[in-house]
C-alpha cells in the first residue's frame, strides 16, 4: 500500500469507528431500556441486568456494522471531494479502478469482522442469553423478594411483602390466589420464610388466616393457622430449555450436516441453508456497501452543490440491494438447491460497483446519458453557463 492508501485507509477507519459507536449506542439503548424494566421490574439485581446486555451487544453490533461501513465509506469520499483531494489525486494519473483499492481493503477489514460475529461470536451470545433467560425466569426467589410493591408472578397471583429482614424473614405477607376463579384463596400472614425442599421452594407462614371465598352461593370460609406451607414452584413455568436452534448452531455443522442438524434443530434443510450461506453473505454485504458509497460519489463532474445526489443514488442503490435480499429469501427457504441466489445481491452490487466506476472513468458517457448535469466551460467547470 503506498501513502495514498494508507491515509485514505485511515481515514475509513476513523469514521467507520465513530459511526458503528454512536449507531450501536442507539440500538443498545434501546433494547437496554426495555430489558432494564422487565428485569428490575421482576426483582433482579443489576448485574443479572448488566449480563444480559452484554449478551445481546454482538447481535446489536452485527446489525450497525453495514450500516456503519456505508456511512464512513460516504464521508470520508464526499469530504476528500469537497476538499478536491480526490481531484488532485485523480490529475497526478490516479484512475477510478486504482482509487477503490484502499476502499476494496477497507471493506474487507470490516467484512473479517463481521464475519467472526455472524460465525461465532452471535450465535454462542444467543444460546447463552437464551440460556440465561430460563434460569432467571425460573428464579422465583429473585421475583418474589421486593418490599412494598404488588407483585404478579403468574397470572392470578398478587403477592405483596411489606418487609425483609437482614435475616430473610418476611413480615406482613399477603398472597392472593386467583387462577381458579369459582375457589380464589387469600393468606394473610405476620410472618414468612421461603425454604428450598426437595428440589421446589416453598413458603411458609407463621400466625395467619387463610380466606376461601366460594362463589357458588357466595360464601367465604377462613382458617386461622399458627403455620401453613404453601408450594409456590408452580408459579414459574418449567420447560425445558431448548439450545437447540438453528441460530444457535455453528457454521461448519451448517454447512456440512445439514440434514443431521435440520433433524437436531426442528427446522428444514433450506432453513438450515439459509442460515449458514446467510453468514457468508452479510459479511459480503459490508464490503459491497463500502464499494457502492465510494463508487457512486465519483459519478458525476463537478458542481458548487456538492454531490448530495450522488449520495441520494448510493443510498438508493443500497436499498435496492436489500430489497433483492429479501426478495430472494423466500426462493432460498423453498428449496435446498437455490441456496446461491443467496448471494445474488453482492453479485449485483459488485456489477453495479463496476458500472460506476466505468461511468467515473470515462465522463464522456456519463454527460451524455445525465443531460442535466454540470458542463464544462472553456476556463473550468460551470453550471449551466451559457
Amino acid at each position: 500500500m503506498t501513502r495514498f492508501d494508507r491515509y485514505m485507509l485511515s481515514q475509513f477507519m476513523v469514521l467507520f469507528g465513530f459511526f458503528a459507536l454512536v449507531l450501536v449506542s442507539i440500538f443498545w439503548i434501546n433494547k437496554a431500556v426495555r430489558m432494564f424494566d422487565r428485569l428490575i421490574g421482576d426483582g433482579q439485581p443489576a448485574w443479572i441486568f448488566l449480563e444480559f446486555t452484554a449478551l445481546t451487544l454482538p447481535g446489536v453490533i452485527g446489525v450497525v456494522l453495514p450500516i456503519a461501513t456505508f456511512a464512513g465509506a460516504v464521508y470520508v469520499t464526499n469530504r476528500m471531494t469537497t476538499e478536491s483531494e480526490l481531484t488532485v489525486m485523480q490529475a497526478t494519473g490516479y484512475s477510478p479502478w486504482r482509487l477503490i483499492r484502499p476502499v476494496l481493503i477497507y471493506g474487507c477489514l470490516i467484512a473479517l469482522m463481521m464475519s467472526v460475529l455472524s460465525h461465532y461470536l452471535i450465535p454462542k451470545s444467543l444460546s447463552q442469553l437464551r440460556l440465561r433467560q430460563a434460569e432467571v425466569s425460573q428464579n422465583i426467589t429473585a421475583k418474589l423478594l421486593t418490599e412494598g410493591e404488588f407483585l404478579h408472578p403468574a397470572p392470578g397471583i398478587t403477592f405483596y411483602i411489606r418487609d425483609i429482614t437482614p435475616e430473610g424473614e418476611l413480615r406482613d405477607v399477603f398472597l392472593s390466589d386467583r387462577r381458579n376463579d369459582k375457589t380464589p384463596v387469600t393468606y394473610t400472614s405476620t410472618q414468612a420464610y421461603l425454604v428450598q425442599e426437595g428440589g421446589g421452594t416453598k413458603l411458609v407462614m407463621v400466625d395467619g388466616l387463610a380466606q376461601n371465598l366460594r362463589t357458588e352461593g357466595n360464601r367465604l370460609f377462613t382458617t386461622h393457622f399458627d403455620d401453613f406451607s404453601y408450594d409456590i414452584s408452580s408459579l414459574i413455568s418449567r420447560d425445558p430449555t431448548n439450545l437447540n436452534r438453528v441460530d444457535f448452531a455453528l457454521t461448519g455443522d451448517l454447512l456440512f450436516r445439514p440434514a443431521e442438524m435440520a433433524e437436531i434443530t426442528g427446522s428444514t434443510v433450506p432453513e438450515v441453508l439459509y442460515e449458514a450461506h446467510g453468514r457468508f453473505a452479510q459479511a459480503l454485504m459490508c464490503v459491497v456497501a463500502a464499494l457502492i458509497g465510494f463508487a457512486t460519489l465519483l459519478v458525476g463532474t463537478y458542481s458548487r452543490f456538492g454531490v448530495w445526489w450522488q449520495i441520494v443514488g448510493a443510498f438508493t442503490l443500497l436499498v435496492l440491494i436489500k430489497m433483492v435480499e429479501g426478495g430472494v429469501s423466500g426462493a432460498v427457504l423453498a428449496s435446498a438447491s437455490a441456496w446461491p441466489l443467496i448471494y445474488l445481491p453482492t453479485g449485483i452490487g459488485a456489477l453495479l460497483t463496476i458500472i460506476l466506476l466505468y461511468l467515473a472513468a470515462y465522463p464522456g458517457i456519463w454527460r451524455r446519458l445525465w443531460p442535466f448535469g454540470p458542463r464544462k466551460g472553456p476556463s473550468g467547470p460551470v453550471e449551466g453557463a451559457a
